[in-house]
């Protein structure tokens, strides 16, 4: 049996995402960060985040925090032009909704005039305000608790959160503020598993985990981590389906050796020139006024 949906599914939104929650099925998403990675997962997953970490993952950063509203916008349009069916979402970057609530609101609209339908903000508590004043003007709102990358240096580093009482209250507490600032799903990053399905439990919007145990209502990873296209350090929530790096590299070796050999292009690969055309290249000679002595 296909695991692939119908190309001609309906396109993803809210409602009909926390009805297939409360249906009792379990939510995918992953990232996308330009059209080619966008088609690749969209028929596959039902939410496609554009996410500032891009940053890390494609850009050549350390961490998502050098990343800018032009280049989310830059990614965003690549994404939003393939047209997908499932939900497009974006990441608010660092200091796209610290500075005043005017610019947070431009910026979030100005995803959905690029093709987004909500878009993603870190934070707990101190984001309650921000996030009511988003949903007030029809700009939905997934939020993200726990380990808040855009926050690592506050953290000491990427770490696991919420393993003291007092933490995990918090967490457990600022997900139920989220909720009732208006956000439609939240995204559960780095926590423990029993915090994370306490968390879902008690709310009635969908939670998304990624290294927050298997009770979520849905699971996010980076496509890049899904296909083993990332390298170095990966975090122990990391499943690859595919040695990616090494396939695609592989593939790369094996063109470039068939290039330094001669056999690519081969005759079929190359471009013939019509009989007529032949003839006169080949009766072509030089004019002797052009041509160096």
């Amino acid at each position: 049996m296909s695991h692939h949906p119908s190309p001609d599914r309906p396109l993803a939104t809210i409602p009909m995402l926390q009805q297939r929650v409360r249906d009792g099925e379990r939510l995918v998403m992953t990232t996308a960060y330009d059209a080619v990675t966008a088609r690749l997962a969209d028929p596959v997953v039902d939410m496609l985040l554009v996410g500032d970490s891009v940053g890390n993952v494609c850009l050549g950063f350390d961490n998502t925090l050098p990343v800018s509203m032009a280049m989310m916008n830059h990614h965003l349009e690549a994404v939003a032009r393939t047209k997908p069916r499932a939900l497009l979402v974006a990441d608010m970057p660092y200091l796209s909704y610290h500075l005043s609530l005017d610019d947070t609101l431009c910026n979030a609209g100005g995803f959905l005039q690029r093709g987004a339908a909500a878009v993603k903000v870190e934070g707990g508590e101190k984001r309650v305000e921000t996030i009511r004043a988003l949903v007030e003007c029809e700009i939905p709102v997934m939020g993200h608790l726990g380990l808040t990358p855009q926050s690592v240096h506050a953290m000491g580093g990427f770490k696991v959160q919420g393993r003291g009482a007092e933490d995990a209250i918090r967490i457990l507490e600022d997900a139920h503020r989220l909720q009732e600032a208006g956000c439609f799903a939240l995204v559960l990053e780095g926590i423990p598993s029993e915090l994370a399905a306490r968390i879902t439990r008690t709310l009635t919007i969908p939670t998304i985990g990624i290294g927050a145990g298997p009770d979520c209502s849905g699971q996010v990873l980076v496509l890049h981590d899904v296909l083993g296209l990332s390298q170095g350090h990966r975090p122990k929530f990391v499943r690859t389906y595919l040695d990616g790096f090494d396939l695609l590299q592989q593939a790369l070796a094996h063109w470039a050796e068939d290039v330094r050999r001669g056999a690519f292009p081969s005759p079929a690969e190359a471009y013939a020139l019509p009989a007529e055309a032949r003839a006169a290249v080949s009766a072509w000679t030089p004019d002797p006024s052009t041509t160096s002595a």
